[in-house]
């Protein structure tokens, strides 16, 4: 029984270039989020996809649409379970920990997007929940933020919520660090 879960956290077609809701350096944090799920796989970790999903009709990730999909570079093996949520949080109204604690989990190991929304709040919840948390920082992405006529760039609010996670919620990595785990 594996004690470890890679969670990969909605890395889904919407927020690549061609999507609704493109995210800076998708690409390469989708790279990394690859070489981290290989790497998982191999060593027998648990690796649960999560996704998001919007009420019908929505403009982004909505049910069946193209966007909902989790992308290629990190597709889904055929025995790795898939969680789809409908909030931030991938706990809430899913059967994530039950399922994480049905597995013996006590490392969760955090990747995907967007860094200040979905990612901090499944690491808060899985520290809150009293698992050791491990967050990629650069298996993650984000966007510029506007707020109150100031813009943040993508690289700075990135840093600001690896900063807070590695602070209080955990330990953050590389993709090279967690390689040789």
């Amino acid at each position: 029984m594996p004690a470890r879960a890679v969670v990969v956290v909605d890395l889904q077609n919407e927020y690549w270039p061609d999507g609704g809701f493109a995210l800076q350096n998708i690409e390469a944090a989708a790279a990394n989020a690859a070489r981290v799920i290989a790497h998982a796989r191999k060593t027998g970790d648990l690796v649960v996809h999560v996704r998001h999903e919007m009420p019908e009709g929505a403009p982004v990730f909505a049910p069946g649409s193209k966007g909902a999909e989790i992308h290629a570079t990190v597709a889904p093996a055929e025995d790795e379970p898939v969680v789809t949520k409908h909030f931030p949080n991938s706990f809430r109204g899913t059967g994530l920990k039950d399922m994480l604690d049905e597995a013996g989990i006590a490392e969760v190991v955090v990747i995907g997007a967007m860094s200040h929304m979905c990612v901090d709040a499944t690491v808060r919840a899985a520290n809150d929940f009293g698992y050791r948390t491990v967050t990629v920082h650069d298996a993650c992405a984000t966007r510029d933020l506007e707020f109150g006529g100031i813009t943040a760039p993508a690289a700075h609010v990135h840093a600001a919520m690896m900063w807070s996670f590695g602070f209080y919620y955990g330990e953050v990595i590389s993709a090279e660090d967690f390689l040789v785990r």
